[in-house]
């Protein structure tokens, strides 16, 4: 019975897990914004919609998350990249790929490196060894992460409009 509780089975059940914990919501998805991408951000943006969440607060905690996570991995990678690829040399090819378009594109590269999946890890560790400066990096990166966090968070918003709609259409039409 307590499991059923902490791990809540059905969406309207979690939706008001979220309500009652908010502030721990918020945390999380600091957190994971700074570590990850996509999936989670769309599913708030849908607690938003149902009002679990609050969308203004939401899309700021994703967008400093998201800024802090690629700080983090530039800084780790200005600091330890060229250590830390002589230590896990199957890693070279790729992040030196990611650097190489970096010197070229690097406007392009941080503007959209958050979308696609399995990008975002590598792409700021790379922007670290790359020659680009910290001061680019982190004005770039500022307006990336709000592009991103605006994005996702608004597409997973949208979908819970969306949804609703659909539903209370459906539920009509059968009426």
């Amino acid at each position: 019975m307590g499991l059923t509780l902490l791990f809540p089975t059905d969406l309207t059940s979690f939706l008001d897990l979220i309500r009652q914990h908010g502030d721990v919501a918020y945390s999380f998805m600091f957190a994971y914004a700074a570590s990850h991408s996509l999936l989670l951000a769309l599913f708030a943006g849908y607690a938003a919609h149902s009002g679990a969440l609050d969308l203004g607060t939401l899309i700021v905690v994703c967008w400093f998350g998201s800024f802090a996570g690629d700080v983090i991995r530039f800084w780790i990678g200005r600091r330890y990249g060229a250590r830390l690829l002589d230590r896990f040399p199957r890693f070279e090819r790729p992040v030196q790929t990611v650097v190489r378009l970096t010197d070229r594109h690097y406007l392009w590269m941080i503007l959209v490196h958050r979308f696609p999946h399995g990008i975002r890890g590598l792409a700021g560790f790379a922007y670290g060894i790359s020659r680009l400066p910290w001061s680019t990096f982190l004005a770039l990166n500022f307006v990336a992460a709000g592009l991103w966090s605006g994005a996702v968070v608004s597409a997973g918003y949208a979908f819970g409009q969306f949804s609703e709609k659909s539903i209370n259409n459906a539920s009509s039409g059968l009426g």
